[in-house]
Order: C-alpha cells, then sequence, then structure tokens
C-alpha cells in the first residue's frame, strides 16, 4: 500500500480507528508457485498490548494450508471509503478515493490443540458476545466444545503496522473542509463516514498548526 506522507496515520490514530469498533478484516496469505494470494473475509480479535491477533477458521479453509506452506500474511481493514469526483477537487479536476485503510503485517502461528483453541474462543466471545458472559467454550464439553475439532486458531504475531487516511490532507485546508460539505450534500450511503474521517483529519490539521504557532 503506497502511504504518502500526508496520508500517514500514526499508531494512536490507527488504534482509536479500529477501537470504534472496526475488528473484521481481509486476511491475505501466500499462494502455492503459479497461484494468486489466497484471502479470507474475517472477523478478528486485536491485542495491540501484546503485539498479537486471534481469530479462527473451518479447518477446510484453504488459507490454513497457504500458512504452513509460508506463515508470512497481511491482514487489512478497510473503511470509511467514498469516491469524490474530479469537479469537486478543483484544477487539474482528478478524482480520487477517500479511504482508512490498516494493515497488519504478520506471522501467523496455527492453533490446533484443543486447549487453545478453546482459549481462543473464549477471548473472541468476550469481545464480540460481552452480553453472555456465562458462555464458555471447553474441549468435548457443550455443543461449541464438540465443534473444536471442525476449526483451526490462528495466532498472529505482529511484526509492522501500516495506516493510510487517504482525506486531501495535501490540499489546503479550507478546501479539505469544503469537501466534506460536498459529501454531506450528496449524502449517499457510505458519505458519511467518508466526510466524518475528512473532518478529523482537518481539525487534526488545524490542532497541529496551532500548536506549531504557540511553540
Amino acid at each position: 500500500m503506497l502511504i504518502r506522507s500526508w496520508d500517514r496515520g500514526d499508531e494512536a490514530e490507527w488504534r482509536a480507528w479500529l477501537a470504534e469498533g472496526r475488528d473484521f478484516g481481509l486476511l491475505a496469505a501466500n499462494g502455492g508457485p503459479g497461484q494468486g494470494p489466497v484471502l479470507v473475509p474475517t472477523h478478528f480479535l486485536l491485542d495491540a498490548g501484546r503485539g498479537e491477533i486471534l481469530l479462527h477458521l473451518a479447518a477446510p479453509n484453504p488459507l490454513l494450508a497457504a500458512v504452513r506452506a509460508d506463515p508470512e500474511v497481511t491482514l487489512a481493514v478497510t473503511d470509511d471509503y467514498a469516491y469524490a469526483p474530479g469537479h469537486w477537487r478543483g484544477e487539474p479536476g482528478t478524482p480520487t478515493s477517500y479511504y482508512a485503510s490498516v494493515h497488519f503485517h504478520a506471522t501467523a502461528t496455527l492453533v490446533e490443540d484443543p486447549a487453545g483453541k478453546a482459549e481462543i474462543l473464549n477471548r473472541q466471545l468476550g469481545h464480540f458476545q460481552p452480553e453472555t458472559p456465562g458462555l464458555r467454550v471447553a474441549p468435548g464439553e457443550g455443543p461449541l466444545g464438540r465443534l473444536l475439532p471442525g476449526l483451526t486458531g490462528l495466532r498472529l504475531t505482529v511484526r509492522e503496522v501500516r495506516a493510510k487516511f487517504k482525506y486531501d490532507d495535501k490540499k489546503p485546508a479550507a478546501e479539505q473542509y469544503a469537501l466534506a460539505d460536498r459529501l454531506a450534500d450528496r449524502a449517499r450511503p457510505l458519505d458519511a463516514g467518508a466526510r466524518t474521517q475528512l473532518l478529523r483529519r482537518n481539525s487534526r490539521r488545524a490542532d497541529r498548526a496551532a500548536a506549531r504557532t504557540a511553540t
């Protein structure tokens, strides 16, 4: 992913963005010779403090064979995207895409022992179903425990995080703000999220400019 200097997101920014509830992404592993990447849409649990991501897949999933051959993977989370037509953006009238995307480059470890899989599932249940704290997975016990043989857990050890927030930060702040108004006027279903990020980035620029002036 190409990241220009004005689009780069820092750690505090991407952590806050994901913490708003973005826990579904596209996991990519390298395919075999003559094949393209293997891609799987999946929910995941990020433990940023430990630098790891937990998830599980059905045991026959072809991504698992790809990981056995090459454990280096990428998990991408993309949201708040919208198309900005060229006539919105002044000369030379070049259209663009607005989006936020965070890529985790990681080393995957397969978790195949029942206790390890149960631990991953329980941590995921705690995150995704906090309203059912009594629901637990134990190997061989109950309907969930009996499903464990059909699943494989994945523990991703994060090596690098690359974050991009592409919202015309290279343009003058006043023009960027006017583009947010354009999104509000168009009001397509996906425009609200992009507008929120564009205004946030605009405010962030203003805060940084004020800080530089103060010093």
